[in-house]
């Protein structure tokens, strides 16, 4: 393994871990979801704005109008993934969501097929099929001592990956412009649409409070973000995808060592199937022709 990717693969694993903590920091700051999301947006702005400034690309043209408008759309859909996702933790625990939330690759295949034209391959319907199973796996668990909004934790965490998949949808159309300029602009956009939202509004007063909402936006969004492009330029993309499944295992741990969610078997067999057919899609994992296979000598 040569330096570039040793490191680049240092950074993916600490974004990923990174990742893996905001439910629990979401959750200890004890805030509504809205004025979480509100302060990530801003705090983020403001981390994104020195990181941007510092790379030097803050400069007149590395946008276009029509690059703009559409980097602001996907920061609706960003933000709108970030109020269904952490309205989720309380209601299905973070464990769960996060294993819903990681159904968001078939949903962008579903999307590229519908407005690109990309071609759904029989590889890609068998695992999305894998993937379908494990989601009646954790809605059949239903019952097994959960609670009431344990099905519309499901749906938000669902509703969150549908948003997730519509910005990278729309990202792939700014391939041209710099990752950190486009996640500046739907920070600050965030930040514009919530606003009128939470506005007047006084800082969390309780220390725990003030400490989960700026770690949130300076070192879930700023550092992470740094972190995760910076990983994703040095990487094959098979690396980064298999690096990628760190962020639903460190959720999961988190969820389990902070707030003793056990899963039962139904919703570890629904979390398994996900992330397996996750995996097997993002890495390409198939049954190869008899024809293709090496032949014995």
């Amino acid at each position: 393994m040569d330096r570039s990717v040793r490191r680049g693969s240092l950074e993916m694993v600490a974004a990923m871990l990174i990742s893996g903590t905001i439910g629990w920091f979401v959750l200890v700051s004890g805030e509504p979801v809205l004025t979480v999301v509100f302060w990530r947006c801003v705090l983020g702005s403001v981390a994104l704005l020195a990181i941007c400034a510092s790379f030097g690309q803050l400069r007149a043209g590395v946008m276009t109008r029509a690059m703009l408008g559409w980097a602001m759309l996907s920061g609706v859909a960003i933000v709108g993934n970030w109020l269904l996702l952490f309205a989720a933790y309380s209601r299905a625990s973070i464990a769960i969501a996060t294993a819903v939330y990681n159904l968001q690759p078939f949903l962008l295949v579903g999307l590229a097929g519908v407005f690109l034209g990309e071609r759904v391959t029989l590889a890609k319907l068998t695992w999305l099929a894998v993937a379908f199973l494990g989601m009646l796996a954790i809605v059949a668990a239903h019952g097994e001592g959960q609670g009431s909004d344990y099905l519309l934790g499901i749906s938000l965490a669902l509703g969150a990956a549908l948003l997730y998949a519509l910005a990278a949808l729309i990202i792939k159309r700014l391939r041209a412009a710099p990752a950190q300029v486009i996640a500046l602009v739907q920070v600050v956009t965030g930040s514009v649409l919530l606003a009128p939202w939470v506005m007047p509004i006084a800082l969390p007063a309780a220390p725990s409070a003030i400490a989960s909402v700026l770690t949130l936006g300076l070192v879930h969004t700023g550092v992470m973000y740094v972190l995760l492009y910076s990983a994703i330029q040095r990487l094959p993309t098979a690396l980064t995808g298999a690096l990628s499944f760190i962020y639903p295992v460190a959720a999961i741990l988190v969820d389990w060592l902070a707030f003793g969610h056990r899963l039962g078997a139904l919703q570890w067999l629904g979390v398994g199937l996900i992330l397996v057919a996750a995996a097997g899609m993002q890495q390409g994992w198939w049954f190869a022709p008899a024809s293709a296979r090496p032949q014995a000598r």
